[in-house]
């Protein structure tokens, strides 16, 4: 209630076709486009996020939202230019946890600081971590993989989207919560990884649901677990870690909406009206468990205990995985 109030009391309206120009806001008008800011490079998970939003926008606000991939330094560049954009509503910054909530503690230092520089808009998806195993590994279940892992000559590697990523963080987690041998072997992104756990040059990775799915669905791999307080919309089957014998062990990879920290507040409720109105599209969230992505509505009110709270949460992870960079 107290979420609807604050909106009702900020937003220009959801008849409005465009953002208008109400006075003193910012200059918009509907032949001026709005930048969807996605800092990584084009085809990534964020796209999967991104795409469809600027197309909604695109339609229940009447001006052209375009998506601007800046890919660069683990996100931190397409961060900063929005950090540093003009705040008159036409940029927006679509983020993951990793900028908001593992680059903070990650890079010694960041040219931005999320909470001083960024206004709330929304949280809107999220997918667990998964461990996904090749199918010639002999554990159905997590408590056979650690034992498993065990029984090996050596730390077994798992592969990872890079140093920091979310699977990699994971991964530790769960190695010190549970005791298995493993140790980790960074890749050059999520997709290289996962050829090599299809081809059994490796045989376990950690990495966010919507990468290794389609593998998943062929069969190709095999989940042993998510890293949810819920089991994925788009694996039911698969059990979470703490069903698996694993409590505590809850990270899940999300992306959420932010602007320019001086952004006008009309600006702000009325992107986020739309984007809590679509959150409840069947056709949106469809699209989101298609791609293995869950539903995650977060509103502007809520937000920012949130982002503090999973800043805490993935940096304790950073700390203990040791990860740095530059």
């Amino acid at each position: 209630m107290q979420r609807r109030a604050v909106l009702a009391g900020l937003t220009l309206g959801s008849a409005a076709p465009a953002l208008a120009d109400p006075p003193g806001a910012g200059p918009w008008a509907p032949d001026r486009s709005v930048r969807l800011v996605v800092p990584f490079p084009p085809g990534g998970p964020t796209d999967l996020v991104a795409r469809p939003l600027a197309a909604r926008l695109t339609q229940v606000l009447g001006q052209q939202v375009v998506v601007d991939n800046r890919g660069g330094a683990g996100g931190n560049l397409g961060a900063e230019a929005v950090a540093r954009a003009a705040p008159d509503g036409l940029t927006l910054l679509l983020s993951n946890v990793g900028v908001l909530a593992v680059n903070p503690s990650l890079y010694r230092r960041l040219p931005f600081e999320p909470e001083r520089d960024f206004a709330p808009i929304a949280v809107l998806a999220g997918a667990p971590v998964a461990l996904v195993v090749n199918p010639t590994v002999p554990a159905t279940n997590v408590s056979e993989f650690v034992a498993w892992t065990r029984e090996q000559r050596g730390a077994v590697p798992f592969g990872s989207a890079g140093a920091g990523s979310p699977g990699h963080l994971v991964g530790e987690v769960f190695r010190s919560l549970t005791g298995a041998a493993l140790s980790h072997l960074p890749y050059r992104g999520s997709a290289p990884a996962l050829q090599d756990v299809v081809a059994g040059h490796i045989q376990v990775m950690f990495d966010p649901v919507q990468s290794p799915l389609a593998q998943l669905q062929a069969g190709r791999v095999r989940a042993l677990a998510v890293s949810a307080p819920a089991r994925s919309l788009a694996l039911p089957a698969v059990p979470t870690m703490a069903e698996a014998g694993v409590p505590g062990l809850e990270f899940v990879a999300w992306w959420a909406l932010v602007a320019p920290a001086a952004t006008p507040a009309p600006a702000l409720a009325r992107y986020a009206a739309e984007v809590e109105r679509l959150d409840t599209d069947p056709a949106w969230r469809t699209g989101l468990v298609r791609q293995g992505i869950s539903p995650m509505f977060r509103g502007p009110v809520a937000m920012p205990a949130f982002l503090r709270a999973e800043t805490v949460r993935w940096g304790a992870a950073v700390q203990a995985s040791g990860a740095s960079a530059e």
